[in-house]
């Protein structure tokens, strides 16, 4: 380890804050399971100038997708309810006859299903409520949604493909997507700092240190008129109710690097506690031309937001409200930057331009540059 390249780090975290690239982060970095630095910044809120710690929790935004629907949809696969060639008529009765009747699991997963990236559907949503009417109402809406292009034909990167897998589990297992991830995959390892938050719950439900939750305040909302706090930030997700397949994880950085840890083991070829090692490897095969994994994303050819030196075999995946991951199981290296760039306004993108800088001086450091 370079010990300079340590104070680089903490210095384009600082720097970032006091640019507003972001009012408050959380950087992790480890080598597999083991922590080589974990370190707070900026504020939580800047109506109030509370510090972020180690333990604030961060709306993680997209990164539910790999993080909840791809392990719950990889679950149901390793039990042999699912295959990823499954269709969705198979097991979704309201898709057949419709243009979504022989879109693939695989298909979804990969963002290949023909959907458009997003709808604002909360616009026709009713209130949001404790009970099922919303979702319905929105599952029916994705539905309906012609189709951009032939499935399987092109990759356009979709919300809605993970809303219909969140209804896909939900079909199969007969529970809601937060309690068969919380059941099958959060639980079993212990991981209680990531989690759904409903809107009908109590915001101050307690973790591990039995301590009052702290949740980084994200976008004031023109639609719902507030402040976002606690409330998941994506409008389709909220008006749902909270829970869906895109969006609505809840979590801290070293929540997310646990998880993490168990997919790199996975990736490694080494048996897991809970995920089948040999599906979620299959995931990360991209070949045939495939674009992105399954579930995942991966490193693009130029700009990428890992920056310049994360293997081609990496997989991770980005949050609109400013969060993100890289797992390189070349290397053993897992990153986690939990931000909350969108606070107050989602209007600031500096981000993009921030995300490459770090993960290259996090590489330095590390002394993986290519």
């Amino acid at each position: 380890m370079k010990p300079r390249a340590f104070q680089n780090i903490d210095s384009a975290m600082a720097n970032a804050v006091s640019d507003n690239v972001f009012p408050g982060a959380v950087l992790l970095w480890a080598h597999r399971s083991d922590v080589l630095y974990h370190k707070s910044f900026g504020v939580t809120d800047i109506r109030f100038g509370e510090p972020v710690t180690l333990n604030t929790v961060f709306d993680l935004a997209s990164l539910t997708k790999p993080l909840v629907t791809a392990l719950a949809v990889a679950d149901l696969i390793s039990s042999g309810q699912l295959s990823r060639k499954t269709c969705l008529q198979d097991v979704l009765p309201a898709a057949w006859g419709t243009d979504k009747a022989k879109i693939t699991i695989d298909m979804l997963l990969r963002h290949r299903s023909g959907l458009p990236a997003c709808r604002p559907y909360f616009k026709a949503l009713p209130v949001p409520v404790p009970g099922m009417e919303a979702r319905k109402c929105l599952r029916r809406l994705v539905l309906a949604e012609p189709l951009e292009y032939e499935p399987g034909s092109k990759e356009n990167y979709s919300d809605l493909g993970f809303i219909l897998l969140a209804w896909v589990v939900e079909s199969l297992s007969g529970v809601r997507l937060d309690t068969f991830i919380n059941d099958r995959i959060f639980a079993p390892l212990k991981i209680n700092d990531l989690f759904f938050n409903p809107l009908c719950s109590d915001l101050t439900r307690p973790m591990e240190n039995k301590t009052t939750l702290v949740f980084a305040a994200t976008s004031h909302c023109p639609w719902r008129k507030k402040m976002m706090l606690g409330e998941v930030e994506d409008e389709n997700a909220w008006a749902a109710g909270g829970v869906e397949g895109h969006a609505g994880l809840f979590g801290t950085a070293a929540g997310v690097h646990r998880l993490c840890c168990q997919i790199l083991q996975a990736l490694e070829h080494n048996e897991t506690k809970v995920i089948n090692s040999s599906v979620i490897r299959c995931f990360a095969d991209k070949n045939n031309g495939m674009m992105r994994p399954a579930g995942f994303d991966s490193p693009s050819e130029k700009n990428a937001s890992s920056g310049r030196f994360f293997s081609k075999r990496s997989v991770g995946h980005l949050g609109f409200t400013g969060t993100s991951f890289w797992i390189d199981p070349d290397n053993g290296l897992i990153t986690v930057l939990l931000t909350n760039r969108v606070h107050p306004s989602r209007e600031n993108i500096d981000i993009r331009k921030f995300r490459p800088r770090i993960h290259d001086l996090i590489a330095s450091a590390y002394n993986i540059q290519g």
